[in-house]
């Protein structure tokens, strides 16, 4: 568990990049994040994109985080306009048979509305770690987000799960209940599944897709 490492991101963040903005999923590593900020007093707005496909267990620990920690949390969704006219409203079953499908509706539920929540900020906090995904195996404590020309703290990258469950465990902090039903890594509903023993982390997002492929689009990074 490395808590101070991570304040020390947070804080630095702050001091250098002010106004900070902190993208809420309710993931485990994000409700770390929430506890942090909360306890510490830490000047950061915290929001979240309701894609208007999260799990019930995802809405009702909203509610739970905002009451324990006394915290406004603004929601950002989608634009009205752009899912009226898009495939895959009159088809969603389309997300698992083609990619550009599915990369489509993550970008109308989520990348847009990402770019609305971040403007006027000089940054922005993921709950990202390097033991999710192959494609997080080399993300830095910081970085620039080209895609939405702003600074990007990942303070967790170096915490292992179990630095993630052992911190929730010490501290209290309250967690989505779909962990506690074999999910461990939790998205819209219908891309999300629980994993099997053994299975990698984010085996149950996009579960239909090679693992290359399996991020949403707010976190493409630069390949070199």
């Amino acid at each position: 568990m490395r808590p101070d490492a991570a304040l020390t991101v947070l804080r630095d963040t702050v001091r250098d990049h002010p106004p900070v903005a902190f993208a809420c999923s309710f993931s485990i590593e994000d409700v770390v994040l929430v506890h942090l900020i909360a306890a510490h007093g830490l000047d950061i707005r915290v929001f979240t994109l309701d894609t208007g496909r999260l799990p019930a267990e995802t809405i009702e620990l909203k509610h739970r985080i905002s009451g324990r920690y006394g915290i406004e949390i603004a929601c950002y969704r989608p634009e009205a306009m752009a899912l009226a006219g898009a495939s895959i409203e009159t088809a969603p079953e389309s997300i698992y048979g083609s990619l550009a499908a599915r990369h489509e509706c993550c970008h109308i539920r989520k990348v847009e509305p990402l770019k609305r929540a971040l403007s006027g900020s000089g940054a922005w906090i993921t709950g990202q770690r390097r033991a999710q995904s192959k494609t997080r195996a080399t993300l830095p404590l910081s970085e620039w987000d080209e895609q939405n020309r702003i600074q990007k703290a990942n303070p967790l990258a170096e915490w292992s799960t179990d630095d993630v469950w052992d911190f929730v465990r010490t501290n209290d902090v309250p967690y989505n209940r779909l962990y506690d039903r074999g999910y461990a890594s939790i998205g819209c509903a219908p891309c999300t599944r629980p994993i099997a023993p053994g299975e990698d982390i984010r085996a149950g997002r996009w579960w239909w897709e090679s693992p290359e492929h399996k991020e949403c689009g707010i976190h493409r990074r630069m390949r070199i």
